[in-house]
């Protein structure tokens, strides 16, 4: 009895240390960004985020606090899926979709202070072409009318 106790207890503390420490993943944060993005929650995406990535969030802030109720309440639809994370260091890229736009984006993350932090720039709304991204439908717009807000672009090279 004593051994499966022990054996229990060892089991609970590898499950904290792994579950403490996924907290602050490339992936957690991502996730936690582009879903607050997603939904308008700026204060929850500007939680991991760095400080230009704030000054964005602030512009699109203000960019979005007269959409009507019934576009806010489609945003909060949208569904992410984090494809891929590539960690090299003190930078990461994460390679996602949406329930409304299928086509893989990603977004760039680096750790400072020991956290992962979300890097989305004006640079990052651009498309390969140096353009500002206007071929991604809106957050649960079918009509193929602009992102609004833009959403991270899709900064991914053709393979």
């Amino acid at each position: 009895m004593k051994k499966q106790l022990s054996s229990f207890l060892a089991i609970i503390a590898i499950c904290a240390v792994l579950i403490s420490c996924s907290s602050n993943s490339p992936k957690v944060t991502a996730e936690k960004f582009l879903t607050s993005i997603y939904q308008l929650d700026y204060s929850g995406a500007k939680s991991v985020s760095t400080d230009d990535t704030k000054k964005m969030l602030d512009m699109y802030e203000q960019f979005t606090m007269n959409l009507p109720d019934s576009m806010k309440q489609q945003f909060k639809k949208i569904k992410i899926d984090v494809k891929t994370v590539k960690e090299e260091k003190d930078n990461a890229t994460v390679t996602y979709t949406t329930t409304d736009f299928p086509k893989e984006q990603t977004l760039h993350l680096v750790k400072q202070n020991g956290k992962w932090m979300a890097h989305w720039t004006k640079e990052d709304t651009k498309t390969d072409q140096g353009e500002m991204s206007t071929d991604q439908p809106a957050m649960g717009d079918s009509t193929g009318a602009p992102a609004t807000p833009p959403a991270p672009a899709d900064t991914a090279k053709a393979k």
